[in-house]
C-alpha cells in the first residue's frame, strides 16, 4: 500500500494556504496509482483549528502542537514529519514546491534516508511502475523519473496540480511531536509584503513586466488595478531593482499559472518563460517583432507598451 503524507502549510494569519490543496491534489494521483491512502500532517504552536481545516478534505490529519512547531523551521519540521511518515508506513512524503517545501523535504528526506524528486508536474504508470514528471534545464526538458527505495519524497509544483474541493469523511490525529532540536538554527522574523492586490501565485490574472518598462511599472499598475490582477515582473526588473523580488516570475522566482497572463515589455527569455508558460491564455506586448515571447503567445502586438496598455486599460474600463 502506497500512503501518502502532505505536510500542510499555513499562512500567516494561521489560515489553510491554497498550496497544500494542490500538494493533496499530487498525493491522491499517488495514492490512485499505489493503492494507498492520503495522509496529511499540520504542525503549529496549537495545530488543532489547521487540521480541522484540512480534514474537510477528505484526508486523515495528523496535528502536532508545540511552541518549537509554531515557525516552519526544517530543522524542527522534519523530525516530526519523518517519525509520522514512519508510523504510517508512508511510501510517499510531499509538500508543495513553495519556498517552505523546498527548504523542509530535503531534510525530511534525509533522515528517512530516501531518493527525492523536486518540482513534479505530473504521475505516469501504477503499482511498482510509477514514474514521476518534472522540469529539468529551466524548464526545456520534461524528464520522466523513476524513484527506487522504500520511501520517496517529493516536492509538487502547485500549477500542475488542481487544487483539491472540500470532500469530508476527514478525521484528525493528535500525535505526540519530536522535542525541539538543538539550537543550530533559529526563526528570526518574518516580514510579509502587504498588497491590496492578489497574491502573485494566486491570481487568475497577472500582468508582469520587463526591461521594456525602463523601471517605469505605472503602465502595469494601472492595467493591473483595472482588471484586478496581480503584477509579476522579470528577473532583470528585480536584479535591477526596479521592482521587490517577491514579484519576480520564472525559474529562480515564482511559478505561476493564471487564466491570463500579460507579458509586457518582456523578451521572454527560457528563465522567465518557465515561471508562466502553464498560463492558460498569454498575451505579449513588445516592440520588437522577433522577441521570443511571441513563440509561445497565445495573442501578441508589436506594440509601444507605454501606448499600448494605457489603451487597453482605457478600453477595458469602457467595457465595464
Amino acid at each position: 500500500m502506497g500512503n501518502v503524507l502532505i505536510v500542510v502549510e499555513a499562512n500567516s494569519d494561521g489560515s489553510l494556504r491554497k498550496a497544500t490543496l494542490n500538494a493533496i491534489a499530487a498525493g491522491q494521483k499517488l495514492a490512485a496509482a499505489t493503492g494507498g491512502q492520503v495522509h496529511a500532517i499540520a504542525l503549529a504552536k496549537n495545530a488543532s483549528a489547521l487540521a480541522d481545516a484540512v480534514k474537510e478534505y477528505g484526508v486523515t490529519v495528523h496535528a502536532a502542537s508545540g511552541a518549537h512547531l509554531e515557525h516552519p523551521v526544517a530543522e524542527n519540521w522534519a523530525p516530526a514529519i519523518a517519525a509520522t511518515a514512519q508510523s504510517i508506513s508512508a511510501e510517499w512524503v510531499g509538500a508543495a514546491a513553495t519556498a517552505i517545501g523546498r527548504d523542509v523535504m530535503p531534510r525530511v528526506a534525509a533522515k528517512l534516508k530516501a531518493v527525492m524528486a523536486s518540482d513534479i508536474l505530473g504521475v505516469e504508470g501504477s503499482g511498482a511502475d510509477v514514474s514521476l514528471t518534472r522540469p529539468m534545464w529551466a524548464g526545456a526538458v520534461v524528464a520522466t523519473v523513476k524513484l527506487s527505495g522504500s520511501v520517496k519524497c517529493f516536492t509538487a509544483r502547485t500549477t500542475e496540480f488542481e487544487a483539491v474541493a472540500k470532500a469530508g469523511g476527514g478525521e484528525v490525529k493528535q500525535i505526540q511531536p519530536a522535542p525541539p532540536a538543538q539550537a543550530l538554527s533559529k526563526f528570526v522574523g518574518f516580514k510579509e509584503v502587504k498588497s491590496a492586490r492578489p497574491a502573485l501565485t494566486e491570481a487568475k490574472i497577472v500582468v508582469s513586466g520587463g526591461r521594456g518598462t525602463k523601471g517605469d511599472f505605472k503602465p502595469i499598475e494601472g492595467l493591473a488595478d483595472e482588471l484586478g490582477a496581480a503584477v509579476g515582473a522579470s528577473r532583470a526588473v528585480c536584479d535591477a531593482g526596479w521592482q521587490p523580488n517577491d514579484l519576480q516570475v520564472g525559474q529562480t522566482g515564482k511559478v505561476v499559472a493564471p487564466s491570463l497572463y500579460i507579458a509586457a515589455g518582456i523578451s521572454g527569455a527560457i528563465q522567465h518563460v518557465a515561471g508562466m508558460k502553464g498560463s492558460k491564455t498569454i498575451v505579449a506586448v513588445n516592440k520588437d517583432p522577433d522577441a521570443p515571447i511571441f513563440q509561445i503567445a497565445d495573442y501578441g502586438l508589436v506594440a509601444d507598451l507605454f501606448k499600448a496598455l494605457p489603451e487597453l486599460q482605457a478600453a477595458v474600463k469602457a467595457a465595464k
